[in-house]
């Protein structure tokens, strides 16, 4: 070996991936251009291919593969997020059903839950980095189940305020691993569709949970001695620990470690992504990778993003039912009323994931879901304390479009960043600001605005104009960024006399090397 480095290009290995790997083993690293970077670092996907695409596959392969895909990944994935929104609005439902905590202790209840998610979403990310993703996620998912049901026990502020924190801290590693995943397994132009088919089950959670709190309010609480909250509870928390086992069964951790697929697929999982440069992951958490997530502005304007549309979100998954009830609808009715919402929310979701893919567009689908929730936010403050209750009920469904927004920033996350400890804390960032801004959007519906609400809805028409401007800021910004990349590339190939076939090798050989969306001159944004 005449030299512990090789430069990116001239390696010449055509064999086997697995001819390949071996010879680069027998490297310490490789310097790409100006970057080094140490091959004992390499993405997990080398372990199965080159650095280089050593074998092809027809477009008529990878749609079949994909087909597969879609058998298994999406349908497990949208089981656990409507399990999880199931979960974490079932306070909503319980306290219009007899729960034992009102007041101000009912919105202290009501954002322990993100007070745990915030302290744990870090740790739980780091934690999932280290180990099999799916395992994780499965072991979280049956513990909170238990936790759901044991809600059936207590009947005071400070076991329920102890266990909606601890069901926060399990919760939170749900939609960075799904994001993840998703990125691992499918394209760009096919990401947005597929996070929304999960995200849509907020809307699903909606009808699904509506009917059952329905009907379970029917049940008459002398005759079996048990409050009809709790039952819901009970429910919730054994269709967790199903799902949790379902997850431990059957999803797959990463195209390596995929066992429907057989070893030909698991490979060409892996090739169909390659010319995204986005990896597949690393099990090392990086120093420079983790700075540049914190110091990449358009991780903050994420975070501003993710605040503006989920301070709302805060009060309204919360208080809708409150608010509805308000109108003058009785218990039963307003059960019943909250479903055609979610019904909405799922056509929002699906409708704007499809245009975000189709288009290769991410900020302006948002812009689209935000219209509506402004006229429906400008209903309810203009119409307060009038007698139009159909109006203003009308006004409740079409407010929660803006939920599709959510889907689009974690496809926005999946889409734009590369490097997978830097892909793990945008995620673990952007869930935290989620939290943030729930726990904030709780306390903007107090109880002595109660029963109309009024700053908590002008906060909610404030908030999501200015988020039209955000949108447009992050658009402008990717555009901008993909213009200096390919000045960039352009340079590289004048600067070392390469033809275009040159470029595209050393494009795919930039693909899994876990390098950063900065580092790889290669990685295109979506804007």
């Amino acid at each position: 070996m005449s030299s512990e480095k090789d430069t990116i290009g001239t390696h010449s290995g055509r064999g086997s991936s697995r001819d390949v790997i071996e010879e680069l083993e027998e490297k310490k690293s490789v310097e790409v251009d100006v970057i080094e970077v140490d091959l004992r670092d390499r993405d997990e996907a080398l372990k199965l291919v080159g650095l280089e695409r050593t074998v092809e596959f027809s477009e008529e392969y990878y749609k079949k593969l994909r087909r597969k895909l879609d058998m298994v990944i999406p349908p497990l994935c949208a089981a656990v997020y409507c399990t999880q929104y199931l979960d974490k609005t079932a306070l909503s439902y319980a306290s219009i059903m007899g729960f034992p905590v009102t007041g101000q202790g009912y919105n202290l209840v009501a954002l322990s839950f993100y007070v745990g998610f915030l302290v744990w979403v870090f740790p739980s990310m780091y934690i999932s980095q280290k180990t099999r993703l799916a395992k994780y996620l499965g072991a979280n998912i049956i513990l909170w189940g238990i936790v759901m049901a044991l809600h059936a026990v207590p009947r005071s502020f400070a076991p329920f305020f102890v266990m909606r924190l601890i069901l926060g801290m399990l919760e939170s590693c749900v939609a960075p691993i799904l994001i993840l995943i998703i990125s691992m397994f499918y394209k760009k132009d096919e990401q947005g569709q597929r996070i929304a088919w999960f995200y849509m089950m907020n809307g699903v959670a909606g009808i699904f949970g509506g009917f059952l709190a329905y009907g379970v309010s029917f049940i008459n609480d002398s005759s079996i001695n048990i409050a009809s909250y709790k039952i819901v509870y009970l429910l919730l928390g054994g269709l967790a620990v199903l799902v949790g086992i379902a997850v431990l069964l059957w999803m797959p951790d990463s195209p390596l470690h995929a066992r429907f697929l057989t070893r030909e697929e698991r490979v060409a999982a892996i090739e169909r992504i390659r010319d995204d440069q986005g990896g597949t992951e690393n099990k090392r958490l990086k120093r420079d990778q983790l700075i540049e997530a914190f110091t990449d502005i358009r991780t903050w304007l994420i975070v501003l993003s993710t605040l503006i549309t989920n301070i709302p979100n805060g009060g309204l998954a919360n208080f809708t039912n409150i608010i509805v009830e308000g109108f003058g609808y009785t218990q039963k009715q307003t059960l019943i009323l909250s479903t055609p919402g979610g019904a909405l929310g799922i056509f929002s979701a699906v409708f704007c994931g499809w245009y975000s893919d189709r288009m290769r567009d991410r900020m302006t689908p948002i812009v689209l879901g935000l219209i509506p929730t402004v006229v429906g936010a400008a209903m309810l403050v203009g119409l307060n304390g009038t007698d139009q209750k159909g109006a203003l009920l009308f006004a409740t469904w079409i407010i929660g479009f803006y939920g599709s927004s959510l889907a689009i920033i974690y496809a926005w996350n999946a889409s734009n960043t590369s490097g997978h400890t830097k892909k793990v804390t945008i995620n673990a960032i952007t869930l935290a600001s989620f939290c943030v801004a729930n726990i904030v959007g709780t306390e903007t519906f107090l109880p002595k605005d109660a029963p109309s609400y009024t700053p908590g809805k002008i906060s909610i028409l404030v908030l999501l104009c200015a988020q039209f401007f955000v949108c447009y800021i992050l658009r402008w910004t990717n555009l901008y960024l993909n213009k200096k990349k390919r000045k960039q590339v352009e340079e590289m190939k004048q600067r070392n006399g390469w033809t275009d076939a040159d470029v595209e090798r050393e494009k795919q050989r930039h693909a899994f090397m876990d390098m950063t969306d900065r580092q790889n001159p290669f990685f295109v944004y979506t804007s």
